[in-house]
């Protein structure tokens, strides 16, 4: 006989799904070792989530055992007779993308309970020995719903038994801003909605407007070192912080834009600008490839290997600066048409970029397993990606065709220009006044419309 309690603390109705699972001796029992939570057997997963990472809990299990003997001891001996030689593994199952519906979930529950549907419809992620802390951590996606289940195996007898699966979307349903239905704040929406109008001009008429996009680069460039700082070192909300680096990053473009008009050095300003092509490319491979590899969890390997791919690509390109340039704008400028896209509607691409921003900021970010799943909505955002790119590429390198590769020094050419004013009479700029007789004249002119008109006629008598 088996009674199944469910207490609920809203008055509204719930909707609620029972699974029975029934398994033989030899089976292990999930959560038999529990020396942490509250049940005496546990077979519960513990979730716990914040904005960088979602951690999954859950008790060890033990050998299987007849009905009505008593259980092996969990804790004495270690040996291929004993409970150490369990092994766990760890899967996550991703919901379809914005399907907040609990019907969706009961219905996607279903798939995790039992041990065959789990393998058969979820992913893998890791497995645990008996050795390691049965602790995982992933990224969290927030808005995407997550299902995660355990199943312990018994190697010796070949069996295998699963915990209960728990799910979470990493973000409130009841919260008045930023909740599971509407993603991105208002603040956010309109810094990158703004920031992807100047990148989608970049993609495609940067390499022509050469200040515009040093403006560009030096905006992102001093925008993300100021606000890992700013994040880590001070409790300011999301609000302000972004409010700040967006100034920053203004003041950091101004800068860039200033150095290039005064020195035109031309080198600096492109490693600046193959950086940033580095940067991108390497968040893809760490995205696509390398970031779930468990040499990458230390984060001195992780963050050499990230800075030594960055570097690399404007050092290929050194022989051939117009075309990094023309690469980064092409690429780097419609990215951040996929950030405006994740701002109203999620998508998975957003990551490329954000788990990396998440590594700078939390310490234990090393630890989570990075998977995110690849959608419908993701399919059709990377081909505008793609196609935003290509296109913007393309168009570029055939209007720059027989053009000068880069501008020439505009210190220079004002200086010379200048000169050429001062010494050549026939230039009618050589005849307009200096600029500090041009201010006060007029300055004169606007003091004149304040001063009193004079009474017209005479005031001393004729001399006869």
């Amino acid at each position: 006989m088996c009674t199944w309690h469910l207490e609920t603390l809203d008055a509204e109705p719930v909707q609620n799904m029972a699974i029975p699972l029934s398994y033989s001796e030899r089976d292990p029992v999930p959560g038999g070792c529990n020396l942490e939570f509250d049940l005496d057997i546990d077979p519960n997963i513990y979730l716990e989530y914040n904005f960088f990472e979602t951690t999954i809990k859950f008790a060890p299990a033990n050998l299987g055992y007849a009905r009505g003997t008593n259980p092996l001891p969990c804790d004495i001996g270690t040996g291929r007779d004993s409970r150490w030689r369990l092994l766990y593994d760890v899967y996550q199952y991703f919901l379809p993308e914005n399907d907040l519906s609990q019907e969706g979930l009961l219905k996607h529950l279903q798939r995790m309970a039992e041990v065959p549907q789990v393998k058969a419809n979820a992913i893998k992620v890791v497995t645990l020995t008996a050795n390691d802390k049965p602790r995982v951590s992933f990224s969290s996606l927030r808005g995407q719903g997550v299902i995660y289940n355990v199943i312990v195996r018994d190697p010796l007898l070949n069996t295998s038994a699963a915990y209960v699966p728990v799910h979470t979307y990493a973000c409130h349903f009841e919260a008045k801003e930023g909740n599971c239905s509407s993603l991105g704040r208002v603040s956010t929406k309109v810094f990158f909605t703004l920031f992807a109008l100047l990148g989608l001009f970049i993609c495609f008429f940067g390499h022509r407007f050469w200040k515009t996009e040093l403006f560009f680069i030096g905006f992102i460039f001093t925008g993300f070192f100021f606000y890992i700082p700013v994040t880590r070192l001070t409790l300011l909300t999301y609000d302000v912080r972004l409010i700040l680096t967006a100034v920053a990053g203004s003041v950091g473009g101004i800068l860039l834009v200033a150095a290039w008009w005064r020195f035109g050095i031309l080198l600096i300003c492109m490693l600046c600008v193959g950086l940033e092509l580095g940067f991108l490319i390497s968040s893809v491979m760490f995205f696509a490839l390398l970031g779930n590899l468990k040499i990458f969890q230390d984060d001195g390997v992780f963050w050499v290997t990230f800075s030594c791919i960055a570097v690399i690509i404007p050092v290929v390109f050194m022989g051939c600066l117009r075309i990094l340039n023309i690469l980064t704008c092409g690429f780097v400028g419609s990215y951040l048409v996929v950030l405006a896209f994740d701002s109203y509607l999620y998508t998975s691409l957003s990551y490329i970029t954000l788990n990396i921003l998440k590594r700078a900021l939390h310490e234990d970010f090393h630890r989570a397993f990075t998977n995110v799943p690849f959608q419908t909505n993701d399919f059709i955002i990377l081909a505008v990606w793609g196609m935003l790119a290509v296109s913007g590429v393309t168009l570029q390198m055939r209007r720059e065709r027989g053009q000068p590769f880069f501008p020439a020094h505009p210190y220079k050419l004002w200086k010379r220009e200048r000169e050429r004013r001062v010494t050549n009479v026939l230039d009618p700029s050589y005849h307009i006044p200096p600029l500090r007789e041009r201010l006060y004249c007029r300055l004169t002119q606007i003091k004149e419309l304040f001063r009193k008109e004079q009474p017209a006629g005479e005031r001393t008598p004729l001399l006869l």
